[in-house]
């Protein structure tokens, strides 16, 4: 299609704190869901949920409840035409026979979590689209307002529209600074 290649989306990626208050087509979000659904999981487990909050009033309660007073990203949840809250499923990613099978115990889910949303963070890119990630929040008033039920975590929201910015690239770390030979720390 017309989309640019993945290398690129890797490349012109930016985190957007101003967004468009244009919609975001359909089929287009269909795409970006459905980029993230085909990610790699523990076991297959496919642990994530995403609820799509498009409702104004909803991502008002996120902003006024949920999401720490001060946060920059409190003006994009409301401006942009939604954001994408990431859940997922505990106590299956990371485990075997009902047991943590790693000594990360229960907190496979995050990883599983972060592969989902880094191929929705590109596919969005590829579309146009900007993305920007709310760590900070109370994730159990975030389940509350969201209806997420027992057994499951909202991991992060998920700011997604288009931006109202071209931010810089913020600098990165030197491979040499990040990348070694056989053992750590040898180049």
């Amino acid at each position: 299609g017309d989309t640019m290649d993945v290398l690129e989306a890797i490349r012109k990626r930016r985190t957007i704190r101003a967004y468009k208050t244009s919609p975001v087509d359909d089929q287009t979000l269909d795409a970006i869901l459905e980029a993230g659904r085909l990610a790699p999981s523990w076991g297959n487990t496919q642990t994530w949920r995403f609820v799509v909050v498009k409702d104004s009033s909803i991502k008002t309660q996120l902003v006024e409840n949920a999401i720490r007073p001060g946060n920059r990203g409190l003006e994009a949840v409301r401006q942009a035409p939604m954001v994408i809250a990431a859940c997922a499923e505990l106590e299956k990613a990371g485990y075997r026979d009902g047991q943590p099978a790693t000594d990360k115990g229960g907190y496979w889910y995050m990883f599983d979590a972060g592969l989902a949303l880094e191929n929705m963070v590109l596919a969005a890119e590829s579309f146009g689209l900007g993305t920007l990630f709310i760590g900070g929040m109370d994730a159990k008033k975030a389940e509350s307002i969201l209806g997420v039920p027992q057994g499951y975590a909202c991991v992060i929201l998920m700011v997604l529209g288009y931006p109202d910015e071209q931010p810089e690239a913020r600098p990165r770390k030197e491979a040499a600074e990040v990348v070694f030979k056989d053992k750590f720390g040898a180049r």
